[in-house]
Protein backbone atom coordinates (compact mmCIF):
# COMPACT_ATOMS: atom_id res chain seq x y z
CA UNK A 1 0.00 0.00 0.00
CA UNK A 2 1.39 3.32 -0.99
CA UNK A 3 -1.07 6.12 0.49
CA UNK A 4 -4.47 6.65 1.00
CA UNK A 5 -5.61 7.51 -2.84
CA UNK A 6 -9.42 8.80 -1.54
CA UNK A 7 -12.00 8.79 0.62
CA UNK A 8 -15.43 8.03 -0.38
CA UNK A 9 -18.25 9.69 0.66
CA UNK A 10 -21.48 8.36 -0.40
CA UNK A 11 -24.31 12.08 -1.12
CA UNK A 12 -28.03 12.40 -1.92
CA UNK A 13 -27.34 15.75 -3.80
CA UNK A 14 -24.15 15.91 -5.81
CA UNK A 15 -24.34 19.43 -6.18
CA UNK A 16 -25.13 20.35 -2.93
CA UNK A 17 -22.02 18.02 -1.98
CA UNK A 18 -19.59 19.79 -4.21
CA UNK A 19 -20.56 23.34 -2.83
CA UNK A 20 -20.35 22.02 0.91
CA UNK A 21 -16.75 20.73 -0.32
CA UNK A 22 -15.62 23.64 -1.91
CA UNK A 23 -16.49 25.79 0.86
CA UNK A 24 -14.45 23.61 3.22
CA UNK A 25 -11.34 22.77 1.21
CA UNK A 26 -10.82 26.15 -0.91
CA UNK A 27 -11.18 24.47 -3.90
CA UNK A 28 -13.48 23.11 -6.82
CA UNK A 29 -13.39 19.80 -7.69
CA UNK A 30 -10.98 18.62 -10.65
CA UNK A 31 -13.11 16.26 -12.45
CA UNK A 32 -16.89 15.00 -12.38
CA UNK A 33 -17.90 11.66 -14.12
CA UNK A 34 -20.23 9.05 -14.53
CA UNK A 35 -19.65 5.19 -13.72
CA UNK A 36 -21.73 3.37 -16.28
CA UNK A 37 -20.51 -0.09 -14.52
CA UNK A 38 -21.12 1.01 -10.85
CA UNK A 39 -24.36 3.63 -11.28
CA UNK A 40 -22.77 6.54 -9.92
CA UNK A 41 -21.96 9.82 -10.13
CA UNK A 42 -18.52 11.02 -9.14
CA UNK A 43 -16.74 13.86 -7.76
CA UNK A 44 -13.68 14.30 -6.95
CA UNK A 45 -11.15 17.17 -4.77
CA UNK A 46 -7.28 16.63 -4.56
CA UNK A 47 -6.62 17.64 -0.91
CA UNK A 48 -2.62 17.40 -1.39
CA UNK A 49 -1.58 13.55 -2.64
CA UNK A 50 -5.36 12.63 -1.63
CA UNK A 51 -8.53 12.70 -2.93
CA UNK A 52 -12.30 13.23 -1.47
CA UNK A 53 -14.38 11.28 -4.14
CA UNK A 54 -18.01 11.88 -4.02
CA UNK A 55 -20.74 9.49 -4.78
CA UNK A 56 -23.98 10.17 -6.16
CA UNK A 57 -25.97 7.50 -7.13
CA UNK A 58 -27.42 7.03 -10.83
CA UNK A 59 -30.26 4.85 -10.02
CA UNK A 60 -31.92 3.47 -6.62
CA UNK A 61 -30.74 -0.30 -6.98
CA UNK A 62 -26.94 0.77 -7.50
CA UNK A 63 -24.79 0.26 -4.89
CA UNK A 64 -24.64 3.85 -3.69
CA UNK A 65 -28.38 3.94 -4.38
CA UNK A 66 -28.78 0.87 -1.57
CA UNK A 67 -25.89 2.78 0.58
CA UNK A 68 -27.69 5.88 1.02
CA UNK A 69 -31.04 4.01 1.52
CA UNK A 70 -29.64 1.62 4.11
CA UNK A 71 -27.16 3.85 5.60
CA UNK A 72 -27.84 7.59 4.42
CA UNK A 73 -25.29 9.52 3.33
CA UNK A 74 -21.50 9.74 4.85
CA UNK A 75 -18.50 7.80 4.68
CA UNK A 76 -18.52 5.12 1.95
CA UNK A 77 -15.14 3.58 1.44
CA UNK A 78 -11.32 4.22 2.20
CA UNK A 79 -9.14 4.25 -0.63
CA UNK A 80 -5.00 2.88 -0.22
CA UNK A 81 -3.03 3.24 -3.77
CA UNK A 82 -1.31 -0.14 -4.83
CA UNK A 83 1.32 -0.42 -8.05
CA UNK A 84 -0.07 -3.90 -8.64
CA UNK A 85 -3.84 -4.38 -7.79
CA UNK A 86 -3.55 -8.16 -8.56
CA UNK A 87 -0.85 -8.67 -6.41
CA UNK A 88 -2.16 -7.19 -3.62
CA UNK A 89 -5.15 -9.09 -4.24
CA UNK A 90 -3.45 -12.29 -4.22
CA UNK A 91 -1.22 -10.97 -1.08
CA UNK A 92 -4.55 -10.31 1.01
CA UNK A 93 -6.72 -13.44 -0.24
CA UNK A 94 -3.61 -15.38 0.86
CA UNK A 95 -4.15 -13.57 4.23
CA UNK A 96 -7.92 -14.77 4.10
CA UNK A 97 -9.25 -11.60 3.40
CA UNK A 98 -12.11 -11.37 1.06
CA UNK A 99 -12.73 -9.25 -2.04
CA UNK A 100 -16.37 -8.61 -2.67
CA UNK A 101 -15.91 -6.68 -6.42
CA UNK A 102 -13.16 -6.30 -8.57
CA UNK A 103 -11.00 -5.95 -10.16
CA UNK A 104 -12.98 -3.51 -12.12
CA UNK A 105 -12.68 -0.57 -14.04
CA UNK A 106 -13.51 2.41 -11.60
CA UNK A 107 -13.45 5.95 -11.90
CA UNK A 108 -10.52 8.32 -12.52
CA UNK A 109 -8.52 5.87 -14.52
CA UNK A 110 -8.46 3.16 -11.48
CA UNK A 111 -8.60 -0.14 -11.76
CA UNK A 112 -10.37 -1.06 -8.26
CA UNK A 113 -10.91 -4.02 -5.74
CA UNK A 114 -13.13 -4.05 -2.70
CA UNK A 115 -12.37 -6.20 0.27
CA UNK A 116 -15.17 -7.41 2.35
CA UNK A 117 -16.18 -4.72 5.31
CA UNK A 118 -16.56 -7.97 7.67
CA UNK A 119 -12.96 -8.65 7.30
CA UNK A 120 -11.53 -4.64 7.67
CA UNK A 121 -13.25 -3.58 11.15
CA UNK A 122 -16.79 -2.99 9.56
CA UNK A 123 -14.75 -0.71 7.09
CA UNK A 124 -15.19 -0.71 3.25
CA UNK A 125 -11.77 -0.83 1.36
CA UNK A 126 -10.93 -0.73 -1.75
CA UNK A 127 -8.18 -1.02 -3.87
CA UNK A 128 -6.78 1.31 -6.39
CA UNK A 129 -4.29 1.46 -9.18
CA UNK A 130 -3.68 2.89 -12.30
CA UNK A 131 -5.62 1.48 -15.45
CA UNK A 132 -3.25 -0.12 -18.40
Amino acid sequence: MKRIEHIGIAVADLNAAERIFTDVLGDTPFKREHVESEGVHVSFFQTGESKVELLASASPDSPIGQHLAKRGEGLHHLAFFVDDIRAEIDRLQNLGYRIISGPKDGADNKEIAFLHPSDTNRVLLELCAERG
